[in-house]
């Protein structure tokens, strides 16, 4: 099967704080005409600034935009698993190609709360579900084993890991190697060639918000056996993500750097780091270096 990037969309904001759905809707035409899927309400989304209704109505938007042209995958995760399930349940009425859950945050959670959190979501649901493990925000991991356990469920398809820790990723990799029906993507932008060559099943970007066609091209080569081709976009976009995120917080700096180059998408909703003269520079000085401004 060729392998897939998801982009993990920004949300468009007002000036107001209030969601811009037509800028929203047109990074999804941007990254759809680059040959992306899209991830939706994930951290590069500010899924944590979102209300209930607004992760359900920004689902229904971006569903509608993209109308079957690629996939989408929607984040459902919230610390208590009532909500989950609840956004789950909305989700699965819209219809997408999967529905991903974050580990919980806040809320302290052993491995087999971690088991029954992502089961009882997976239950209710007839979309495919994807574990979603970034422990550096949640505070809370998915070990290979426990991975392995909710693999064997139904209805548990794959996990997107954004641990960065390649060991963690190549345990995933094994897990997915042994278990049929259960994929791997990769979440750290400078290992997606690497997790393509050992088995992954694709990737899902923040970096690719604001470096879309380089993304597809990774995979556009992977996927056509040119390697070597593979690999120059793969310096690219790692050297891109080097510079970019130097300067802080990854997805304030991705949604800044796209900020840049298109001013509908907005700023982050409080608390949120307010927008810096000086950085801005540093980030168009970055921009302009991969001709992107």
């Amino acid at each position: 099967m060729p392998k897939k990037a998801f982009v993990a969309l920004v949300t468009c904001f007002n000036e107001d704080e209030t969601i811009n759905y037509e800028a929203t809707r047109a990074q999804v035409r941007r990254q759809v005409e680059a040959g992306n899927n899209i991830m939706c309400a994930g951290t590069n989304g500010d899924f944590s600034a979102l209300t209930f209704e607004e992760k359900v109505r920004l689902t229904e938007e971006v569903a509608d935009e993209v109308a079957g042209r690629v996939q989408i995958i929607v984040n459902a995760g919230m610390p208590a698993t009532f909500e989950t399930l609840k956004l789950a349940r909305e989700f699965d009425r819209i219809g997408v190609d999967g529905i991903a859950v974050i580990t919980p945050f806040f809320i302290a959670c052993t491995q087999d709360g971690l088991i029954r959190h992502f089961s009882t979501v997976a239950d209710a649901v007839q979309t495919p579900v994807y574990l979603y493990d970034i422990p550096a925000r949640t505070q809370n991991h998915i070990e290979p084993e426990t991975a392995r356990r909710l693999a064997a469920h139904g209805n548990i398809a794959g996990i997107k890991d954004s641990g960065g820790a390649k060991d963690t990723l190549e345990a995933y990799l094994a897990v997915a190697k042994d278990m049929d029906g259960f994929d791997v993507y990769s979440g750290p932008d400078h290992l997606v060639l690497w997790a393509l060559e050992n088995g992954a099943a694709g990737c899902i970007s923040g970096l690719g918000n604001a470096m879309p066609h380089v993304l597809a091209g990774i995979l556009n080569a992977f996927n056509a056996g040119d390697i070597g081709e593979a690999e120059r976009q793969q310096a690219i976009f790692a050297a891109f993500r080097t510079d970019l995120y130097a300067l802080g917080f990854a997805p304030a700096m991705v949604k800044r750097a796209l900020y840049l180059q298109d001013a509908s998408v907005g700023a982050s909703r409080q608390p949120a780091l307010l927008p810096d003269l000086d950085q801005d520079a540093r980030i168009a000085a970055i921009l302009r270096r991969y001709d992107l401004l």
